[in-house]
């Protein structure tokens, strides 16, 4: 089917409309990297930050966002010059030479004889106003196809820096947040194990136990203060990586706060429902890309077909012997015309790469069909892994009241000396590793369940 020239002469006409409107956006357009880098950007947290906050801080100042949106606007810049093709073409021309001799010209005479003589003005200046207008041609109609498409294709690219952000500052605050419920573990265990350490010694120096005790209890305080000092070091560095992911300036200090009983409601997540592939940005992104792939198949297709444009031309010329009069006297000439281009052989490369960009389509079904599958592969590897996390979260929960329920129970019996300290000890011991493994599993819980959500597609990139 052939395409209708008329089309070029719509898009025209309805540019044309809408002219003041275009000259005003234009100063906007011409004044936006300006306004742009005027504005400021999110002041830093002074304040302990919720994740919701802090994504909000990372969707504002991730400097990978920035990057994604100044792509978008460089696309849209690219798109209008591709699209400008349909707007007429309008310039100024003008020209001035002096001739040193005259050109001849040769007139036969009455015998027959050729007669060269000098004919013309020995200065002449031309001042033309030409203007063309296309009609159809198969460049700009490229550009008329893709620019939805292309401008679909950035703003997803948006979308998957976004997630890829809320993915990782999500997962990286659960990180920071398990080395501070083990520190604040660590410093339990060892306000509890200084406890019995003088316990100890007091029973010790009355002569009630020998020294094995309270020396026990003193390897297990040092190895809890080394552990804690561990923990305060891991912080400091997953709070760095976490200001990394947020765009946050490594200096500026940032603290964090969460709601234990809300942790454990969002850890919930609802593993019934199915994967659904068309809700993942990599195959819209792929479904875009195949969009821009129809339109250079369609641009190999109608190559053969001419380019039409109209021309008009304005011309006014100046000629005298004396250049001081040179422009006291104007010889105007103007025409107006069409022009028609037909390619007629071009040695098959039309064909050739018609032939490339329907491989090249082909070779993005393929790649569909594999972000399908690795989809699926992601989406059981996710569901997995939450189940099994989920599992021992509930097991870690029912072991953290045992423990604290023993060690009450043992550290009373110890007081009343019907338990040894080693019976303490091992009570001190158990409690400390439940209290670690259920904040392990509860941070892992949640951590997942971010997998869980990007593999479904559904993981929310808007706070």
């Amino acid at each position: 089917m052939q395409p209708s020239p008329p089309a070029g002469a719509a898009v025209y006409h309805a540019m044309k409309t809408t002219q003041p409107a275009i000259w005003s956006l234009l100063g906007l357009f011409l004044l936006a990297p300006f306004l742009g880098a005027a504005q400021p950007t999110a002041p830093p947290p002074t304040t302990p930050y919720t994740l919701e906050q802090c994504l909000q801080f990372a969707l504002q100042n991730q400097p990978l966002l920035r990057q994604a949106r100044i792509d978008e606007e460089t696309n849209e810049a690219n798109i209008r010059v591709g699209l400008a093709g349909w707007l007429p073409q309008v310039g100024l021309n003008a020209t001035g030479q002096h001739y040193f001799q005259l050109p001849y010209t040769v007139f036969p005479n009455a015998e027959g004889v050729n007669v060269p003589r000098q004919i013309g003005l020995r200065n002449t200046s031309t001042v033309g106003l030409a203007a063309t207008q296309t009609i159809y041609n198969n460049d700009v109609q490229l550009a008329l196809r893709s620019a939805r498409p292309s401008r679909q294709l950035y703003q997803q690219n948006s979308t998957s820096v976004r997630i890829d952000v809320v993915s990782g500052v999500s997962k990286a605050y659960y990180d920071v947040l398990l080395s501070q419920r083990q520190l604040d573990v660590l410093s339990e265990d060892i306000v509890r194990l200084q406890r019995s350490l003088k316990d100890a010694r007091a029973r010790y120096d009355a002569g009630i136990v020998d020294k094995i005790d309270y020396k026990q209890a003193e390897i297990s305080l040092n190895n809890s203060i080394v552990a804690r000092k561990q923990a305060v070091e891991a912080i400091k560095a997953k709070s760095a990586y976490l200001k990394e992911l947020m765009g946050l300036p490594g200096a500026q200090p940032l603290s964090l706060q969460y709601d234990t009983l809300r942790l454990m409601r969002e850890a919930v997540a609802d593993t019934a429902v199915a994967v659904e592939t068309a809700n993942r940005i990599e195959v819209q992104q792929l479904q875009t890309q195949k969009a821009l792939q129809q339109a250079q198949i369609s641009y190999y297709r109608w190559g053969f077909l001419p380019a039409l444009s109209a021309f008009g031309n304005y011309n006014s010329v100046f000629q005298n012997n004396n250049f001081g009069d040179l422009y006291s006297q104007r010889f105007p000439s103007s025409y107006a015309g069409l022009q028609l281009s037909l390619p007629i052989f071009q040695g098959g490369r039309r064909l050739q790469n018609l032939r490339r960009e329907r491989l090249t389509d082909q070779r993005l079904d393929q790649d569909l069909l594999i972000t399908r599958n690795r989809i699926n592969t992601e989406f059981e590897q996710a569901l997995a892994a939450y189940k099994g996390y989920y599992a021992d979260y509930l097991i870690g929960q029912r072991n953290l009241a045992l423990s604290k329920e023993v060690y009450s129970v043992v550290n009373l019996q110890y007081r009343e000396g019907i338990k040894t300290y080693l019976d303490v000890l091992v009570a001190q011991t158990t409690l400390r590793t439940a209290q670690l493994n259920y904040y392990s599993a509860l941070f892992q819980v949640l951590s997942s369940k971010v997998d869980l959500l990007r593999a479904q597609g559904s993981l929310p990139t808007q706070y």
